[in-house]
């Protein structure tokens, strides 16, 4: 063949392989083995919380950007408030506990969770004032109670006084902000109020000697979850996947090293620290997805068309509010959910 001939085919194959190239670029496409692209998330999420230290702990310690992603912690009182935050396009995935997931599927909001992170019974009750002629629990009947209506607060609320036979009616609810509570109970605009910590043990110590404080323990359990909304998801297959093992990073940090991974609780007095501390083994950090939450947000769903919460007239098929296939890539054998 001559030269010429030659140099046309090399020219050719050259064009060829340019334009392949350049197809797969704009197909989005890249060489295999190439590393992902880092991708910006924003988490809505109570940076005041224990159940975020796994979220917190996968930033401070790098998990994040090892999985590439960048992400910004955006600081809400409440899950209820992070949730809103997500569907008002602020954040991309939030934090919340089971009760704002449970409202969101009574209304049809195309929400899933992505996995659990972590779970308590120890952070939610009630704190009343001893001057206001609360000796036991059940003085409560017929005080005023501060509370974040449809939260997780409200829920253990009433959990807790259908443990004393009583309910929502033997005693009067005001609606409150969760940052709120401190300064309604100190005015004696109620009597008592129920939410969760940080918010109660920073109740506890203003009030000091007048605060008594009844335990949510064994009453109900706080599962706290990831939760992006469902189109977000399915555009974002890959990113649910990488947040999951660093998250799994993270949970395992806070396991191993509760003294520094408590540190960014910033508001935590030292003896407030010292107590957390002793109680950290009773928490569990834990990345899964169980059937029993499912059994909880149908419960809760209950619960809330009872009490004229909302208008749906039945229980959700709450399957339609998990995200399996991030779990099931990164630990299946902490799906335990039956689908």
């Amino acid at each position: 063949m001559h030269r010429s001939g030659r140099k046309a085919i090399w020219l050719a194959a050259g064009a060829a392989l340019l334009a392949g190239i350049a197809i797969g670029l704009w197909l989005g496409l890249r060489p295999a083995g190439a590393p992902a692209a880092t991708e910006s998330l924003i988490i809505a999420t109570n940076t005041d919380y224990l159940g975020a230290c796994p979220v917190v702990a996968a930033r401070d310690q790098g998990y994040f950007s090892a999985h590439q992603l960048q992400v910004r912690l955006q600081p809400h009182s409440s899950g209820k408030q992070a949730l809103g935050a997500v569907l008002s396009n602020q954040a991309d995935i939030a934090t919340v506990a089971d009760i704002p997931i449970a409202f969101a599927a009574l209304s049809g909001t195309p929400v899933q969770v992505v996995g659990t992170i972590f779970r308590t019974s120890q952070d939610h009750g009630v704190v009343a004032r001893r001057d206001h002629g609360i000796r036991r629990a059940a003085d409560l009947k017929g005080k005023l109670i501060g509370v974040t209506l449809t939260t997780s607060g409200h829920f253990a609320l009433e959990v807790f006084l259908n443990r004393l036979r009583l309910d929502s009616d033997d005693v009067q609810l005001r609606n409150y902000a969760p940052d709120r509570l401190l300064a309604a109970l100190e005015a004696g605009e109620v009597d008592a109020v129920s939410a969760w910590d940080p918010f109660l043990s920073l109740i506890e110590q203003r009030l000091g000697a007048q605060a008594l404080r009844f335990s949510g323990k064994e009453i109900y359990e706080s599962i706290y979850n990831m939760v992006a909304p469902t189109a977000y998801l399915r555009q974002h297959p890959q990113t649910a996947i990488r947040l999951l093992r660093a998250l799994a990073q993270g949970e395992r940090y806070c396991r191993e090293h509760p003294a520094e991974a408590s540190a960014f609780l910033k508001q935590l007095t030292p003896e407030g620290r010292a107590a957390m501390l002793a109680a950290w083994p009773s928490h569990h950090f834990g990345l899964e997805l169980d059937q029993s939450l499912l059994l909880v947000l149908e419960d809760q769903s209950r619960w809330a068309i009872k009490q004229g919460l909302s208008s749906a007239r039945g229980v959700p098929n709450f399957l339609d509010y998990i995200y399996l296939d991030a779990m099931k890539a990164v630990d299946p054998a902490e799906v335990t959910v039956i689908y």
